[in-house]
Parts: C-alpha cells; structure tokens; sequence
C-alpha cells in the first residue's frame, strides 16, 4: 500500500532517496521554486558542485556547469546532462560578455567570500534582459536555530551566539546577510529585482538543523561506500517513513516572511 502511495517522480523523493533526508528536504522545496520560471536559451548554472540538484529539477535544457571542485565535477560530467562543464571561479568567468540568457545558482553564493566579484561577473556574461535566479540563506537561518533560542530562553546568551557561529562553520557560510544585504548587492551590479520571497520557516528549519545531527548515519554510508542512501527503494521502511514525514510540509507553504532563505529573481538592465 505505501510502495503505491509513494510518488517516485516528485523532487521530493527524488531527493531523499539520494541525499540526506534534510538536504533533500531543502533542495526538493528549492526545486519547486525553479521549476516554476519559464527558462530557455543557454543557462548557466553557478556552483554546480555534482550536478544533482540541476539535473532533478531542470530536466532537458541547455546547461553549462561552473564550479571550483573538480571532484564533483567529475560527478557531473557522469550523469550526462550538462552541455558543458567547467574548472573556474566564479568571479572569473570563462565566457564573452552577453553569453547566457539565464544564470541560475541554487544555495552557492552564501559560501563564496567575496560574493560581489561573483555578481559582478554573472551581470558581465548575461544578456541584456537576461534573468539571475538565486537561493541563498538569509539572517532569518541565523536567528531562528532552535538550539540558540533555547538557549536565549535559559539566558545562556553566550551559548546561543557560539552555536549560531557553529552551525554556520559547519553550514560554511559566510553570508547568511539580511535579506535587504542580498537585493542591495544584486541591484548594485545592475539589475532589477523582478520578485523575491523568503522561504523556509522556522518548523522547517527545525528539521534541517536536526537533521545534520540524524543525519549522521548517511555520512558514514557515504565516506565507506560513497553514496548517502544504501537502498533508495520504497520498499524502505525508515526512507518511506521519512517521505510521508516530510510529505506535508513538502506540499504545504514553505514561503513565509520569516523564512531562512530567500529567493530571488532578477533582470539585467
């Protein structure tokens, strides 16, 4: 009865039956996001990494890849999907001016230091009219970690400011910026915001931070046999349980203002 309940085409168990269920969790709401823009032309994907996310959500594009591991790039190069692959920084971008009609970058842009450089140089390769299309956690990720607000309800202020620089060493980021910091970035570089919404509230960031702390037993099947999930089959008892967990939030409203991260849609001028 589950075995036939269980969706296998939705990015919601696409996701989780290849990822860690809190990765998975994110990525696939991300992916509902994507799919919902109209993208043609050549389309750029900025920080690729393995080419898992793209390749679920954006099926039968015309997608070049950039990203600075080549180790998952290599990944990449295996699922038979991108129209290019590349070895590269962001901030210097292998490509003549007005290339791409789309640049997207799904959860990148946050773990880049000098992100400006990065935007700068996606403004310089896109066409004029041509869409940027990002995610990136916002100071909502930060703020609402269940763990520091536990501990701000103890007054133990000192213990909830080192978790929140913790989880976000451990998330490697170094800009989960206010909302306003990202749109301010994006405009400086000559675009215009075409629509933005945060997403994420706080009962889902709730399962993602858990998650990195249940999630241990796919990181060691990952290091040992270099895959997350062992048996992606919904005949899974614990990864059918997971799914139908997971199902209503999947399908219900992840936007929210207070959400962990925003989305953002932009055009050059």
């Amino acid at each position: 009865m589950i075995k036939k309940l269980i969706d296998t085409q939705d990015l919601l168990w696409q996701n989780i039956s290849e990822l860690p269920y809190f990765r998975g969790f994110l990525r696939s709401i991300e992916g509902k996001y994507f799919r919902e823009i109209d993208l043609n032309g050549k389309i750029l994907d900025l920080g690729c990494g393995d080419g898992h996310f793209t390749t679920k959500t954006l099926p039968g594009l015309n997608v070049r890849g950039i990203d600075t591991a080549f180790s998952s790039l290599q990944s990449a190069k295996g699922l038979n999907y991108f129209s290019g692959l590349i070895c590269s920084t962001g901030d210097n971008l292998p490509f003549q001016g007005s290339f791409f009609e789309n640049i997207i970058s799904n959860s990148v842009l946050e773990h880049i230091p000098d992100v400006d450089a990065v935007i700068h140089e996606a403004a310089r390769v896109l066409k004029k009219g041509g869409k940027l299309i990002i995610s990136v956690p916002n100071s909502n990720f930060t703020k609402n970690l269940s763990i520091s607000m536990f501990f701000e309800r103890l007054g133990l202020k000192r213990f909830a400011d080192n978790y929140r620089r913790l989880f976000n060493w451990i998330s490697r980021h170094h800009h989960p910026d206010p909302e306003e910091v990202w749109l301010d970035r994006i405009r400086d570089q000559g675009f215009n915001i075409k629509n933005k919404w945060n997403y994420f509230p706080p009962e889902y960031l709730k399962i993602l931070e858990w998650g990195h702390f249940f999630g241990l037993p796919t990181w060691i099947n990952n290091k040992i046999f270099g895959r997350w999930i062992l048996y992606p089959s919904t005949t899974n008892f614990l990864l059918n349980r997971i799914y139908f967990w997971l199902y209503p939030y999947f399908f219900g409203e992840s936007k929210s203002a207070n959400g962990a991260y925003t989305f953002i849609i932009a055009e050059k001028q």
